[in-house]
């Protein structure tokens, strides 16, 4: 914290009342004195001199005598960086760490060069995780990122919050995200309705048909570690996810009975996971199982409530490569449809491999079987994703890309009283490219635009959809 002159002060000759008996105590303690010439010395002690003997009492090991000091001084000018830092650091001292987090804070809010308020930041920080506030010292830790002064302090301030991202025992993850899009209801790209290359009666409605809009997406994810061991840990953790829709001026034209809150979505879960490192000790993998209970809402009315079971086994390979193998079931009940009173299968695997220079592909697939109690709840689907990572930055930003293929089958399906010979059977193919730009960050908080398009052909027309949307969203960097 650079120290200002005394000049610069311009309080030279004036008596602080206020610390009279404040620099009494420190020419005593710091041995300068007898009583009767700590005395003479109070009426005589300027601001100034009252600031340089507190710097000096904390640079000789007297920290009690600084905190007395700056306080005085503070009646004169509360709004002094210099002294909230000064008394900071002497409560630092003092082994009290809350009272020097507060100091800190008020060092920040009064500092204005991007070097004091690194600085300030950098003290809270190390003061809040002395003062066990570990969330509190993230916090002031993302505040250090937005006033660092170069590329390797912005990578140790990465490595410090990966540590203490281990050590709080809360864990929190926010996506903010708006993605205008030509279809926000997975309507049907015509108004034709066509069961197998034959067009029936009538026509979809408006609201059937892509409608263009854009989402506004707020996911929220945290959890509480209970306990943790070498081998093992258990964790409490909530999830809540929020979308709304806007309709676009072309969109209330097609559809005028139709609003955005008609495909407005919620969904909320609770859950308990436990985890465990397994494998021999010199390849170790993990294998995780998890308990969740939570409710979806789409359109203002609940859809289900459910119940999930869930586990997963992860080995780690030759050359950095990592593969993950994962099961659920899951049951859903107090349901707005019979269709949506299931019971649901799925099981999943990914693998992961660097490729060099940083890079990585990874390839996922997914199985899901639904039994429901209404037959157009009764599906199985299937998908592949091929995805690759860029290492290394193209331009201003980390570009990663995939592509999807996907195959669901409705063994029994029917359109209104026509029922679908064979069922129904979707295709679909999606494509997205990602970029990050993490060298525009704001506290470790960097941009994320996302573009993805693609379609699904069915051989009911009112799912042959297409669709291109183009997102914007905020990710931590760390």
């Amino acid at each position: 914290m650079p120290m200002p002159c005394a000049t610069s002060r311009s309080r030279n000759q004036l008596k602080l009342v206020s610390v009279r008996a404040l620099a009494i105590v420190a020419a005593l303690s710091l041995g300068a004195f007898s009583e009767a010439q700590a005395e003479e010395t109070s009426h005589t002690l300027t601001l100034d001199q009252a600031f340089r003997t507190a710097i000096e009492a904390l640079r000789t090991g007297q920290p009690t005598v600084t905190v007395a000091l700056t306080h005085g001084l503070l009646k004169a000018n509360p709004k002094d960086p210099v002294l909230h830092y000064l008394q900071a650091q002497a409560y630092a001292r003092m082994n009290e760490p809350e009272e020097g987090r507060q100091a800190a804070a008020l060092a920040y809010r009064n500092s204005k060069d991007q070097d004091s308020l690194f600085q300030s930041a950098q003290l809270a920080a190390r003061l809040s995780l002395q003062a066990g506030r570990p969330t509190m010292a993230q916090f002031w830790l993302r505040r250090t990122a937005v006033h660092a002064p170069n590329e390797e302090a912005e990578k140790l301030i990465a490595a410090d919050y990966k540590q203490l991202r281990r050590i709080n025992p809360w864990a929190f993850r926010i996506r903010a995200e708006i993605k205008p899009t030509d279809n926000v209801n997975n309507g049907a790209d015509t108004a034709l309705q066509i069961i197998d290359g034959v067009p029936v009666v009538g026509q979809l409605s408006g609201s059937a048909q892509a409608l263009s809009g854009a989402f506004g997406i707020v996911d929220v994810t945290t959890a509480y570690r209970l306990r943790q061991s070498a081998e093992s840990m258990t964790s409490v953790g909530g999830r809540l996810y929020v979308q709304r829709v806007s309709l676009s001026s072309e969109a209330k034209a097609l559809a005028p009975n139709v609003t955005g809150s008609q495909f407005a979505s919620t969904y909320g879960e609770v859950s308990v996971r436990h985890a465990m490192i397994v494998g021999p000790a010199e390849n170790l993998g993990s294998a995780a199982v998890d308990v969740a209970t939570g409710t979806s809402w789409f359109g203002g009315e609940r859809s289900y409530n459910f119940a999930r079971l869930g586990g997963e086994r992860t080995w780690r390979m030759a050359g950095g490569a990592q593969l993950r193998l994962n099961a659920l079931v899951e049951t859903r009940f107090a349901e707005r449809y019979g269709s949506n009173d299931a019971n649901i299968l799925g099981i999943g695997a990914q693998y992961v491999r660097p490729v060099g220079s940083g890079n990585r592909i990874s390839i996922s697939m997914a199985y899901r079987d639904s039994r429901a109690r209404w037959f157009m709840g009764t599906y199985r689907s299937a998908s592949v994703r091929v995805a690759y990572d860029l290492g290394q930055a193209i331009g201003p930003a980390k570009l990663s890309a995939g592509l999807v293929l996907g195959y669901s089958d409705y063994p029994n399906y029917a359109v209104s009283i026509f029922t679908v010979p064979g069922g129904r059977q979707d295709k679909s193919i999606y494509g997205d490219l990602s970029l990050f730009f993490d060298e525009y960050d704001y506290a470790g908080f960097a941009p994320m635009l996302r573009v993805r398009t693609g379609k699904k052909d069915s051989n009911v027309s009112r799912f042959d959809i297409r669709e291109f949307s183009v997102s914007l969203g905020i990710e931590s960097k760390f």
